[in-house]
């Protein structure tokens, strides 16, 4: 634990601490410290300490930086200087970093920074450890000490006050440069290295041991020293001693500038109801093309460049907008690989994401996009990496595309970016631990990602992309089957059903069988007529062509000419001429039929079988006269149906049930007891609609600070005295469960525990007190006391 954390999380009032409270919500959550002491191990925690730094913007960064580089006993004043800026510049981001319990300044007005982050802070600055730790060294005998001393010309005493000295003369600019003066020729070229690309550099060890050598002098005099043969470093002071007196470290207090324009608001809010609509009614276009065609996966995994264009060939979405939305189905778990299809398919949460409404199916994607972990359209070397393939970069790319979001959202509304690289160099000042180089390759992905799915237009963020920007610190991870947090936040609710108003449900069906809408169309309304017609056209208004392809095409589906007719007469008047070209396809589907044997083609007509099986462009398929109405193909029913269709035929498959299969794969995921009907008119309903899986509300910061100052450190039984108690009071339990409740209350582990009367219940962190067991109950959600005479039975819980 850090003593000075703890120390000085004792000195605050209420208002501060509910102020680090709210910007460290992982300190508070379940299950909840209850004493001063616990609260100081969280926010002291090495990752913990690492994931409230990814939230500070540069200037930050910096000072806590520069006052590493210092050290311990600086103090306000001395770190301004050091900067070279007037006193009161680094205040208000003193401010932010106490705020996250980083930084602090204590009664002496000393800055205190948080252990973990100076553990992990080991060269600030690109500087060394500080000249003590060396001097101090148990390697650094009394008669090494008293031989620098001598080098140095500086008087011997003690061992103690040599090193004083020492550390002293080496701290001294003007001292040292004086030193350099009389050194053998490279020295000085030699120590620059160290001072401004060090402090630890690779070196040949011999030339340490040769008389006249830079190496030896520098290290004769304290200016390097070995910690192996061939690596040497260069304390703290000496390096800022040889930076000179003029050395600044870097402090930006203020972002860079990004060029912008103001766009009209209507006009944006305008692209943005055309775009989410369309990624709801292509993600459905897309899951049901899988549902017919699996995608493979290459051998190195992912999904092949063909596929990716034959899947925007067949759904009409284009090669960029195909790779986002094949991505994000994969991370919303609407698609899966599915071994006996040998490929993707839809999965059963397809089936309920389709039956929801638009808006919660736009929420859905967009949850999935925010927490993904690779960027579709990101651009390496000039070429797009895999679909749905390994990115090394992993969570990072997650986290730059939060950040690129956040900062956009932090422009005022109506404002546009018309400067990527400028944006980038904010994001980095906003965000100054992301790694540049991969921050300016995935933002201009980023930007078109959020572009197609609605987030942006003409580069200024829409109502939907400041909503999803504010809910960064709910993201989850890619591995989250769900959400929530996401999914079903009030303001993402409000601007996604605002998103999916202007949708369209009908069409406008002319004589010269084209079907218009005159809006997005919606999911349902899009898929209807993808079915049934080709798309010529889509944008504001939306144009599909009706064929006798593409009304074959739905009745290969399984669809019937009554049907298909009665569909769309729901959605708009049904003229003449599309009636006759429904009823003359229909009329001649079906007159040949395909079985899978490898394969039997049958007709009713032996006339037409004949003219088949003599027909030679159809000789590849080997076909063999089996009957007057049988036809034995040697080659598979996929490939007989292909082949026959290029030919002019309308043949139809036919399954040994005699209908068509619609492939779906099953994630693993708890059961809901939802399941799926058919009603009358082919209309699917879901019974015992699936809960959502809500998360609990958000701790309340000034709550927690008022019951944390009000118990304090003390309370909880003495260590030692944790056996003595539980083998006294837990007197049903033998002897190996009364250990491992100690260690519940000892090392906070999880355990089972039954109680006499059967109850059963998961606990942790747990506190004895007058034979009762005041440990965090995982069903309850809370601290309970559990009687240590009515435990019964202690075992392992894992999580």
């Amino acid at each position: 634990m850090d003593d000075h954390l703890l120390g000085w999380l004792k000195t605050l009032d209420e208002e501060r601490l509910a102020r680090i409270l709210a910007n460290r919500p992982d300190a508070i959550a379940p299950p909840w410290p209850r004493r001063l002491g616990t609260l100081a191990q969280r926010l002291g925690n090495g990752f913990a300490v690492m994931e409230a730094l990814r939230a500070l913007p540069l200037p930050a960064l910096e000072v806590v930086e520069a006052a590493l580089a210092l050290g311990d006993q600086v103090g306000s004043a001395e770190l301004a200087r050091f900067l070279r800026v007037p006193e009161e510049a680094p205040a208000p981001w003193l401010a932010l970093l106490s705020d996250h319990a980083l930084a602090w300044q204590d009664d002496e007005g000393r800055i205190r920074i948080a252990g973990a982050l100076a553990r992990w802070w080991t060269t600030p600055c690109g500087l060394g450890e500080p000249l003590a730790r060396y001097l101090d060294s148990w390697t650094v005998s009394a008669d090494a000490l008293r031989s620098l001393a001598r080098s140095l010309g500086l008087p011997s005493g003690s061992k103690r006050r040599t090193a004083a000295a020492i550390a002293e003369a080496l701290s001294d600019a003007g001292r040292v440069t004086a030193l350099l003066a009389r050194a053998p020729e490279g020295t000085a070229r030699l120590l620059e290295g160290f001072a401004w690309d060090g402090p630890v550099s690779d070196v040949d060890g011999g030339r340490f041991v040769v008389p006249g050598s830079p190496e030896k002098w520098a290290a004769d005099h304290g200016l390097l020293f070995r910690t192996s043969w061939n690596v040497a470093e260069m304390p703290r002071e000496v390096a800022l001693a040889l930076r000179g007196p003029d050395y600044r470290p870097p402090f930006t207090p203020d972002p860079p500038d990004l060029a912008t324009l103001p766009v009209d608001p209507e006009t944006v809010d305008h692209l943005m109801t055309l775009a989410a609509p369309h990624v709801v009614e292509r993600c459905a276009a897309m899951l049901e093309n899988a549902a017919k065609t699996p995608l493979p996966l290459l051998k190195a995994g992912g999904v092949g460049v063909r596929e990716v264009r034959r899947v925007a060939r067949e759904t009409g979405c284009d090669e960029d907008e195909t790779r986002l939305l094949l991505e994000v189905c994969a991370v919303a778990r609407l698609l899966a690989w599915d071994e006996p299809a040998g490929g993707l398919v839809p999965t059963d949460r397809f089936d309920r994401w389709r039956l929801d409404d638009a808006p919660a199916r736009l929420r859905v994607l967009l949850a999935a996009w925010w927490r993904m972990e690779r960027s579709s359209l990101r651009r390496t070397r000039g070429k797009y990496g895999t679909v749905l393939g390994d990115d090394p970069a992993g969570a990072a790319v997650a986290r730059i595309r939060r950040a690129v979001l956040g900062v956009l959202a932090r422009l005022p509304a109506s404002t546009a970016c018309t400067d990527t690289g400028g944006l980038v160099r904010l994001v980095h000042w906003h965000a100054p631990l992301l790694d540049p180089a991969l921050l300016a390759e995935c933002a201009p992905g980023v930007l078109e990602e959020a572009r197609l799915l609605g987030l942006v237009a003409h580069g200024a963020v829409t109502d939907l992309g400041r909503a999803l920007a504010a809910l960064d610190a709910a993201a989850g991870d890619e591995g989250d089957d769900a959400c929530p947090a996401v999914e079903h936040d009030p303001g993402l609710v409000e601007c996604s059903t605002r998103a999916m108003a202007s949708v369209r449900r009908s069409a406008l069906f002319g004589a010269d069988l084209t079907a218009v809408v005159t809006g997005p169309p919606s999911a349902e309304l899009a898929a209807l007529l993808d079915r049934t017609a080709e798309r010529e056209s889509r944008g504001t208004a939306s144009v599909w062509r009706f064929t006798p392809v593409s009304v074959r095409g739905a009745l290969d589906a399984g669809h019937t000419a009554d049907g298909l007719l009665a569909d769309l007469a729901e959605v708009g008047t049904v003229p003449q001429p599309l009636e006759y070209l429904v009823r003359d396809v229909a009329r001649r589907h079906g007159e040949v039929t395909v079985t899978t044997v490898s394969c039997i083609v049958q007709a009713s007509d032996p006339a037409l079988l004949a003219e088949i099986a003599a027909h030679r462009r159809l000789a590849r398929l080997g076909l063999r006269l089996l009957a007057p109405t049988v036809l034995a193909s040697s080659v598979p029913a996929e490939r007989t149906l292909a082949a026959l269709r290029e030919n002019g035929y309308a043949p139809v498959p036919v399954e040994d049930t005699g209908e068509i299969t619609v492939r779906r794969t099953r994630v693993e995921e708890p059961q809901d007891g939802g399941r799926l009907i058919l009603l009358p008119g082919g209309q699917v309903a879901e019974l015992d609609q699936p809960v959502h899986p809500l998360t609990e509300p958000a701790p309340d910061p000034r709550e927690h600070a008022r019951r944390l100052l009000a118990t304090g450190c003390e309370g909880g039984q003495a260590p030692g005295r944790t056996w003595a108690v539980i083998g006294r009071m837990a007197s049903r339990l033998p002897t190996a469960q009364q250990s491992l409740l100690g260690f519940v209350v000892d090392r906070g582990v999880r355990a089972a525990i039954t109680l006499a009367d059967g109850l059963t219940a998961t606990i942790s962190h747990g506190e004895l007190r007058s034979g009762v067991l005041d440990a965090w109950c995982e069903e309850a959600g809370d601290y309970l006391e559990f009687p240590l005479s009515d435990i019964v039975e202690v075992r392992g819980a894992y999580a």
